[in-house]
């Protein structure tokens, strides 16, 4: 445990010099190893370490990308039962939320889309649930994109692709993806590991730009999958990790176990933040949250339509936060907000452009 020193009556905290020393490795650039990262997710929770950790995650982020912090933007384009059954999701058919599907317009979709370029939102990502067909998702992506200004950066969460996917979804307009590995794959959704690591390298070898995140996070999940989780995000090639809660779908067998609180999320991305290469510029939060920008978020995200952590066909009207929402966040702790395309993803698409002829 800390100690306490006095110095002309004045008391000082000792942080534990084993936890001095990860922070100061880490805060060097130096990456820390399996059971370094273990041991930062092991230390106890409101003690001085915990704070001093997440101080240390804050001063990286602010240092890596110049204080300045990202809103990104989500626009879920349909609603229904998906048949891939992560069982922590509204979209997964065993949990049976919603029994009929339904798609967006496209003309809704591209009215919102224009609507979040205006308000200012850095990146558009559109999202589908994973067994949307993926013809119809690529002239959405073409429609949107002809109605986007030609350096609004636009990202898809969507379904696992194949290398001759991911070449068509980059030549109909996407600019990047967000892929993850999620917490207990391939056990508590049907998709293996594997096919999710394939789909990430096929996109960055057709040139997709890769964003990626530790989610989502139970309070069952053990420090073991975490730290492999916060490897295999450091590793993938992506421009940001982060830490992504998982939010609670009521009357179902994975949302009876509860959530985490925003404190342990804040201490989690702290160590995510201290675990991860500093060249990796952007730290995602989800859902958006003060205690986020906080404790080293520099990406959150603004939310219409569709969403696997609500019940309601439009979080645009229940949980999600508008584009102002999020800024303020962000204002009231310190951070700077960026104006124009996302910095994050256009850095990883000069990247790109010089790896793939």
């Amino acid at each position: 445990m800390p100690g306490m020193a006095q110095q002309e009556g004045v008391e000082f905290i000792l942080i534990q010099k084993d936890i001095v020393y990860l922070v100061d490795k880490a805060k060097t650039g130096e990456m820390l190893n399996r059971e370094e990262i273990a041991t930062l997710f092991d230390t106890a929770p409101f003690t001085a370490e915990a704070a001093y950790i997440q101080h240390a995650a804050r001063e990286i982020s602010s240092k890596v990308s110049n204080n300045t912090a990202e809103v990104h933007a989500h626009v879920g384009i349909n609603v229904g039962p998906c048949t891939r059954n992560c069982k922590w999701c509204s979209f997964a058919a065993v949990n049976k939320v919603f029994v009929k599907g339904s798609v967006m317009p496209i003309g809704e979709i591209v009215k919102r889309c224009l609507k979040m370029e205006r308000d200012g939102a850095n990146a558009i990502y559109l999202v589908s649930t994973g067994t949307f067909p993926f013809g119809r998702l690529l002239e959405i992506i073409q429609e949107v994109r002809r109605n986007l200004c030609p350096d609004t950066v636009l990202i898809g969460n969507i379904d696992d692709f194949t290398l001759k996917e991911a070449y068509a979804l980059r030549d109909a307009g996407l600019n990047g993806v967000y892929h993850a590995v999620r917490l207990r794959e391939g056990v508590e959704s049907s998709i293996p590991v594997e096919k999710r690591l394939a789909t990430m390298r096929a996109a960055r070898e057709a040139g997709l730009v890769l964003g990626t995140c530790v989610e989502p996070v139970g309070p069952e999940h053990t420090t073991a999958e975490l730290v492999e989780a916060t490897i295999i995000a450091r590793e993938c090639g992506a421009v940001y990790s982060g830490c992504m809660r998982r939010i609670a779908v009521p009357d179902t067998e994975v949302g009876k176990r509860g959530m985490i609180d925003e404190e342990r999320q804040a201490y989690i991305l702290a160590v995510i933040r201290l675990s991860t290469q500093q060249e990796m510029i952007g730290m995602c939060w989800h859902e958006p949250s003060a205690v986020g920008s906080r404790a080293g978020a520099n990406i959150m995200w603004a939310e219409t339509g569709s969403s696997p952590r609500d019940t309601h066909e439009d979080c645009e009207r229940t949980r999600g936060r508008s584009v102002a929402e999020v800024r303020k966040m962000y204002l009231d702790t310190g951070w700077a907000v960026l104006d124009g395309p996302s910095l994050i993803w256009r850095a990883g698409i000069r990247t790109l452009q010089k790896e793939v002829v």
